[in-house]
């Protein structure tokens, strides 16, 4: 197999990476809404990236650490600073730290996780909120703010979207996959979504981003209630048929 193919995925995660760092330098020079906006540029090129490596057959243990290392940057450390940065008053200096040193605790562990499963059982779903997703869903509601008011006016939603994805990055509750195929009618569905997405996207971005990451993750939350909520009705359907069977005898 030609050495150079392995360069085209290895070049997306090297500029993911760069897009988080340049985000962290954009925040420190209060340019807020540039940040948040290479934080989106590097979750685009995080799907790529992925995507070019199994197109090019150049998948690897190597490519997986090197792509979890610049997701850790640009989605766990870059997130938390502009986050941090804000200076929001829903809580003092010391609150901001310790809600954004959990955050990065969540996206460290969930890519750790990641890693362990991403040749066995983490093909089909996610087994956790992915951490891009987590990012580009924070960082969606300030330039959602910022668009409509000019300001981030609700302080304690970003507190509470901050404790929520990090419950979801290190809990069990799974979130679909983009397909690499589209064969299946479920698949074909998808597709229509993701293009129906896309053009919403690019008409207005700064008004449906945030709408578009929040459903996804709301989505994986609905369908987990319901698995549970099934997995109770058959328990005590189980036991009632038990109860009957035992009668009888």
């Amino acid at each position: 197999m030609p050495k150079y193919r392995e360069i085209f995925p290895g070049t997306f995660t090297m500029l993911n990476a760069v897009c988080g760092y340049i985000s962290i330098i954009l925040t420190l020079d209060g340019e807020i809404i540039n940040a948040c906006w290479f934080i989106i540029l590097a979750g685009f090129l995080d799907a790529l990236d992925g995507k070019v490596a199994r197109l090019s057959g150049v998948s690897s243990r190597f490519g997986i650490e090197l792509d979890s290392l610049a997701d850790f940057s640009s989605f766990g450390v870059a997130p938390a600073v502009l986050i941090y940065s804000l200076k929001l008053e829903a809580l003092g200096k010391l609150g901001w730290i310790i809600i954004s040193a959990i955050y990065i605790m969540a996206a460290g562990y969930r890519l750790a996780k990641f890693n362990l499963y991403a040749d066995t059982e983490e093909k089909k779903e996610f087994v956790g909120l992915p951490v891009p997703a987590a990012a580009l869903t924070l960082v969606s509601f300030i330039i959602f703010c910022h668009y409509l008011w000019g300001i981030v006016l609700f302080p304690e939603v970003v507190v509470s979207m901050i404790i929520l994805f990090a419950f979801l990055m290190v809990s069990q509750v799974e979130y679909d996959i983009l397909p690499d195929e589209f064969n299946t009618f479920q698949q074909r569905i998808k597709l229509l979504v993701i293009i129906a997405a896309a053009v919403a996207v690019i008409l207005k971005p700064r008004l449906v981003l945030f709408p578009l990451f929040g459903l996804y993750i709301l989505l994986g939350m609905l369908r987990e209630l319901y698995k549970m909520f099934a997995r109770g009705v058959e328990k005590v359907t189980g036991r009632s048929n038990n109860k009957e069977e035992n009668s009888q005898e």
